[in-house]
C-alpha cells in the first residue's frame, strides 16, 4: 500500500484511540483527523468537504427542526402517550421502543426514525424516570438491525443487491431471495435475537448517566396552582384517567373547586372545568406540568403579560435583601406591572408556601418562580432587586394549538419516505420549510435546534472513510485478509463467518455503502474461489455492514444518540461489541439453511 492508505488506516486508530481516552471532545478528534488526512494527501479538499454536503448530513439537519416542531408544540408527547405508553421497568421500556423501530426502519431510512424519535424518547425517559442512556443505545442499534429486514431498508442493501441481480443469470435474477423480503430471511431472526440481548443485558452493559439537572437531592420544590380551562381534554375525567396521578417528582396535594377544598384527593376524583390543582415539586416537573394540554397557571396575571405566550419563558429570581419587595405581598407589590412578570410560585428554604400567590410576603432570599419575557434575564441580571436572575431550561410555553398540523406533516414525512420515490433529503427539508412557514418551530427556534456537534462529526466520518476507500487501503486489507483465511484451510462456513466479520469491521471505519462497496467484488471472488454459490455469501455481506454497533463512528445513528446519552466510547465496544459477534455467528450458521452453497 502506498504512504496515504497506510496514513488512512493509521488516522483512524489514532482517532479512535483519541476518543476512548475522553479527553478531547468528539468533534475536536474527528476534525483533527479529517485535516491530517488532506494535509498528507489521502484526501483532496473537495473529498474531505464533501461530507458536509452529503445527502444523510443536510437530512439530518432538517430532521433537527422537524423534531423540534413537534417538541414545540407539544406533539412529542402525544405521540410517546400513544406509542410508548408508561412502562414499569427499563426492559419493557426498551421493548416499547426497540420492537415498532425496529420494524419501521425497515421500511424507510432508519436515519430519519432516529432523529424524529430521539425529542421524544429524551421526553418520555424524564417523565418515566428512566436514565436516557439505557434508552437512547437501544433506539439506534434497533433502527440499525431493522435496516436489514427488506431490501429497501437500508442503501447498502440496495447497493448489494443491485450489483448481484447484475451480476446474475435473468433467471436467477428474479429469484425470491432477490426480492423486497429477501433480506429478512436473516434480518428478522437476527434482529429479535439482537432486540432480546440488548434488553436482557443492558442492565449491566449500558451505563446509567443522568443529566447533571435530574438529580432531586436539595433541589428546590415549589407549590404551584394550576386550572383546568373550559375546554380541556381532561375535563370529565378521573385524576387517575387524566394522568396526573403518578407524574414524576410532582405530588397533586389540593384540589380547590369553588369554596370547597378537598386535600390529597383520591386517584377516582372527577375534574371539572375551573378546577385549581395545587402540585408540590421540584422545577423540572413544573416544568413538564406546565405542558400539559389544558392546565394553564391559575393566577389571571399570566394573562395580561407582553408580549404574547410565544415569546415567554419560565426564570428564577432570587429577592435581594434591600429589594422594595419585601414585607410586601405580590398583590400589593403590583409585581407583573413593575416587571412584566408573572409570579407563579415562590419557593422559602426548603419551606412548600400553600397560600394564594397574591397573599404571600415576600422575604429577602425567596426564589421566585416567574413567567415572563426572554429579555427578563438580561434586563434584570444586575439590578439591585434581586441576587440572581436565571432562565428555567425548556420552559417555553408549548403551541398545543398547533400540534395537530406538526403532527399532520410529520406523518406525510414518514409516508412520503416509506411510499415514493421522492429523494428523502429533498422530503426532510420541505418538511423543515414547513415547520418554519406554519409557526410550529420558528425561524430562531429552527435554527438554535440543529445540533452542530453532530453534523460536523457525521460529515468528519464520512470524510475519513473516503480516504481510507479511495487510497485503496480498504480494498487491500480486505483481499489480503480473506486470501490468508483461505490459505489457513477455512472452508465455506468458515469463510461466511470471515466475511460478516469483515463487513462489520470496514463498516465501523467506512460508510456501510463503502463497506459494501469495497467488500462486494472480495467476497464474490471468495465464493467463486471455493466453487460454491455466492449466495449466501451475498446475504452474510449484506447483514454484515449492518454490524454497525461496536463504535460510535461506525454508522450516523450511534453518532446521532452519543452526545445525548451521555455516552463515553467505551459504552460501544462494551455491548456493541459481544452484539457483533453474537448477530455475525447467528447470520452465518442461517444464511446456507436459506441460500445453500
Amino acid at each position: 500500500m502506498s504512504f496515504e492508505a497506510w496514513f488512512s488506516v493509521v488516522s483512524v486508530v489514532v482517532v479512535i484511540a483519541a476518543l476512548l481516552s475522553n479527553r478531547l471532545p468528539v468533534e475536536l478528534a474527528m476534525l483533527g483527523g479529517l485535516i491530517a488526512n488532506v494535509a498528507v494527501g489521502s484526501l483532496t479538499l473537495p473529498q474531505a468537504l464533501a461530507g458536509f454536503s452529503h445527502p444523510a448530513v443536510v437530512l439530518i439537519a432538517a430532521l433537527f427542526v422537524v423534531a423540534e416542531g413537534l417538541s414545540e408544540t407539544g406533539a412529542t408527547s402525544r405521540i410517546a402517550a400513544g406509542l410508548l405508553g408508561r412502562p414499569t421497568s427499563i426492559a419493557a421500556a426498551q421493548l416499547r421502543l426497540m420492537v415498532p423501530v425496529g420494524i419501521l426502519s425497515g421500511f424507510m431510512n432508519n436515519t430519519p426514525i432516529v432523529a424524529m424519535y430521539m425529542p421524544i424518547v429524551s421526553d418520555w425517559a424524564r417523565k418515566i424516570r428512566i436514565s436516557p442512556s439505557k434508552l437512547f443505545l437501544p433506539l439506534s442499534y434497533a433502527a440499525i438491525m431493522g435496516g436489514r429486514l427488506t431490501a429497501i431498508g437500508s442503501s447498502s442493501n440496495l447497493v448489494i443487491l443491485g450489483l448481484y441481480r447484475d451480476q446474475t443469470p435473468a433467471s436467477e435474477a428474479l429469484s425470491p431471495a432477490l426480492q423486497f423480503w429477501g433480506p429478512a430471511a436473516l434480518g428478522a431472526p437476527t434482529l429479535l435475537l439482537g432486540i432480546g440481548f440488548v434488553v436482557l443485558t443492558s442492565r449491566w452493559l449500558l451505563p446509567e448517566r443522568r443529566p447533571a439537572a435530574a438529580s432531586t437531592l436539595d433541589a428546590r420544590r415549589y407549590v404551584v396552582q394550576m386550572e383546568v380551562g373550559a375546554d380541556s381534554p381532561i375535563v370529565g375525567k378521573s385524576i387517575e384517567a387524566a394522568g396526573l396521578r403518578h407524574l414524576p417528582g410532582l405530588y397533586l396535594s389540593e384540589i380547590e373547586r369553588g369554596e370547597q377544598r378537598i386535600p390529597a384527593p383520591g386517584p377516582q376524583w372527577i375534574l371539572r372545568a375551573g378546577d385549581i390543582l395545587a402540585f408540590a415539586g421540584i422545577l423540572e416537573s413544573v416544568v413538564d406540568l406546565r405542558k400539559i394540554r389544558g392546565l394553564a397557571p391559575a393566577t389571571n396575571q399570566v394573562d395580561k403579560l407582553r408580549p404574547g405566550q410565544g415569546d415567554r419563558t419560565l426564570v428564577e429570581a432570587v429577592v435581594s435583601h434591600n429589594s422594595p419587595l419585601l414585607g410586601r405581598t405580590v398583590r400589593e407589590s403590583r409585581f407583573r406591572t413593575t416587571y412584566n412578570a408573572a409570579i407563579v410560585a415562590v419557593h422559602r428554604n426548603g419551606e412548600q408556601i400553600r397560600a394564594k400567590v397574591g397573599d404571600i410576603r415576600l422575604r429577602a432570599g425567596d426564589t421566585l418562580l416567574l413567567e415572563t419575557h426572554r429579555g427578563f434575564v438580561d434586563g434584570y441580571r444586575n439590578s439591585d432587586d434581586f441576587y440572581l436572575v436565571s432562565a428555567v431550561a425548556g420552559s417555553k410555553p408549548v403551541r398545543h394549538e398547533k400540534a395537530t398540523l406538526a403532527l399532520g406533516i410529520f406523518v406525510a414525512l414518514v409516508a412520503a419516505m416509506a411510499f415514493s420515490g421522492i429523494p428523502p433529503v429533498v422530503l426532510g427539508l420541505s418538511a423543515a420549510v414547513l415547520m418554519v412557514f406554519s409557526g410550529c418551530a420558528p425561524i430562531g427556534v429552527a435554527r438554535a435546534s440543529v445540533n452542530l456537534q453532530v453534523i460536523v462529526v457525521i460529515a468528519c466520518a464520512l470524510g475519513m472513510g473516503g480516504a481510507i476507500q479511495h487510497s485503496g487501503a480498504a480494498h487491500y486489507l480486505a483481499t489480503e485478509l480473506l486470501q490468508a483465511c483461505g490459505a489457513l484451510g477455512f472452508g465455506p462456513q468458515g469463510m461466511l463467518f470471515v466475511v460478516i466479520l469483515l463487513a462489520g469491521i470496514f463498516a465501523q471505519a467506512l460508510t456501510n455503502n463503502g463497506a459494501a462497496a469495497v467488500m462486494y467484488p472480495v467476497t464474490v471472488a471468495t465464493a467463486q474461489g471455493l466453487g460454491v454459490s455466492a449466495t449466501p455469501f451475498v446475504f452474510v455481506l449484506l447483514l454484515g455492514c449492518g454490524l454497525s454497533f461496536a463504535t460510535p463512528i461506525g454508522y450516523q445513528t450511534n453518532l446521532m444518540v452519543y452526545g445525548p446519552g451521555g455516552y463515553r466510547f467505551a459504552d460501544f465496544t462494551r455491548i456493541g461489541l459481544p452484539l457483533t459477534l453474537l448477530l455475525a455467528v447467528t447470520g452465518a450458521l442461517l444464511a446456507p439453511l436459506f441460500f445453500p452453497f
